[in-house]
């Protein structure tokens, strides 16, 4: 009896020790986010209508049928007039970028945002970072990014440094993946995360539309953040990870090449975004919110849902979709902060998500305000939420983008206390939402629309002066 007695106490000290190492062990992977700062380009890199339409004017492979094109997508997309362009492009080098355009475009966003992180959260020096991750798609010199940063901040012999390229528009939630797994098997450590993308010498400069679509969303942007999963500095943290889920569907020939770097027929290099785009984004979508959405919904939720659409099932019908057969994210999530990737992407998922507007202002303002920055639209996104003081202790967060690939990605943040900083914001956050998104090119070039134009020769070239 005595030795049961023992072995039964072994077993139960045993288990809770176990307990307790796995309790620790989860507590020490935490994922804390210190800080962020998002580039604001300097005026003289604003592109506005005319200034477009000068840039455009200059493809002398364009006829009127690519004009027309051009307009209405513009119209279209959901972009202001105060977005920015690299320098080479706005001084008019758009189809023979250099190496030095290149690298000049990467140090303006990179250490403009790395040195002001640093003045923000002076607690943690450069020689403190331990782990350094650097995503930008398009460009991936020799040395790396990462060296580049190390050199400039002269950074630990020891640091962990990773280099991710070709990964798309969601590729800052893979790069802070990477250090999240990281910090399972590191202690008290600092970790950055640098988004941003090439822009400079991929200004598409053929006829092609499905490929003529990416110089009117993709714009100069880029976002620098500092994480940590040291306990001392919770306190200081705005955001905590609480769960990331990643889908790759690149498995399907159709998804793989719906969104792709190609030559067209004339050797001009760009993007190619085919019809099978929404689709893939619609699936990849579905197939991560299976995983998520159990993680982040209450049992109730949950239930409800099943229990409606059982009975839907039992009738043999459609039910009405204002019947509520959904799941209700906001049971589980307050804030949802979509990839400015384009107007239909956001309209998109905002309405099979069931979001209002309010839901997706925060989204449609950073593509209207800097237009799509790739990897980084996030963060405008965030720090429009931010600015405008609408993120309180204990909200959730749900972060959403695509990659080419192809990719879906899902975050969700948890706000560790009321946030209220202005950012990149602080000059025009008075001013948005505006009154209206309609483009001025509606009002300046809708004539390009008229049928007069198929019978007689214009001259496009003096169409901006």
């Amino acid at each position: 009896m005595e030795v049961l007695m023992v072995t039964c106490l072994l077993a139960l000290f045993y288990g809770l020790s176990s307990l307790l190492k796995i309790v620790l062990r989860m507590r020490d992977q935490a994922c804390y986010l210190l800080a962020y700062e998002c580039y604001m380009p300097t005026d003289d890199m604003m592109i506005s209508t005319d200034s477009c339409v000068k840039i455009v004017t200059r493809n002398k492979n364009l006829g009127l049928e690519e004009f027309r094109f051009l307009l209405k997508t513009t119209v279209n997309s959901g972009i202001g007039e105060e977005t920015y362009c690299p320098k080479n492009i706005i001084e008019g080098r758009e189809d023979d970028a250099t190496l030095v355009d290149e690298l000049l475009e990467m140090d303006e966003v990179i250490f403009d945002t790395l040195d002001k992180l640093f003045a923000k959260f002076s607690a943690i020096s450069p020689s403190q970072i331990d782990i350094l991750v650097v995503n930008v798609s398009m460009f991936s010199p020799a040395p790396s990014l990462t060296s580049r940063i190390v050199n400039r901040y002269k950074m630990r012999e020891d640091i962990k440094t990773f280099n991710l390229s070709g990964m798309g528009c969601s590729a800052s939630l893979i790069a802070i993946d990477v250090v999240q797994n990281l910090f399972k098997s590191y202690k008290n450590v600092n970790a950055i995360v640098v988004s941003t993308e090439s822009i400079s010498p991929h200004w598409y400069c053929g006829k092609e539309k499905s490929m003529m679509l990416t110089n009117c969303l993709f714009r100069s942007g880029g976002c620098s953040m500092l994480f940590t999963n040291n306990r001392d500095l919770k306190h200081q943290a705005k955001l905590k990870l609480n769960h990331l889920v990643r889908i790759h569907t690149g498995s399907s020939d159709e998804a793989y090449n719906c969104c792709i770097q190609v030559e067209d027929e004339s050797g001009y290099k760009g993007f190619r975004l085919t019809k099978y785009l929404v689709k893939a984004a619609s699936e990849g979508f579905t197939m991560n919110l299976q995983v998520l959405l159990p993680k982040v919904l209450p049992l109730r939720e949950i239930l409800r849902y099943l229990v409606v659409s059982k009975l839907k099932s039992a009738k043999s019908q459609k039910l009405k979709a204002d019947e509520g057969v959904g799941l209700n994210l906001k049971t589980g999530i307050e804030h949802f902060c979509i990839h400015p990737g384009g107007r239909a992407v956001i309209d998109g998922i905002g309405k099979s998500l069931g979001l209002t507007d309010y839901d997706v202002e925060p989204s449609r303002m950073a593509l209207h305000r800097f237009g799509n920055t790739s990897a980084a639209g996030f963060w405008y996104a965030l720090g429009y939420m931010e600015a405008k003081k609408r993120l309180k202790k204990g909200n959730k967060i749900l972060m959403s983008g695509f990659g080419a690939g192809f990719k879906c990605n899902n975050i969700v943040w948890e706000v560790l206390k009321d946030l209220d900083d202005a950012n990149v914001w602080k000059d025009c956050i008075d001013s948005y939402p505006p009154n209206t998104l309609v483009n001025p090119f509606v009002e300046k070039y809708s004539w390009i629309d008229d049928e007069i134009l198929n019978f007689v020769r214009f001259d496009f070239s003096q169409l901006a002066t």
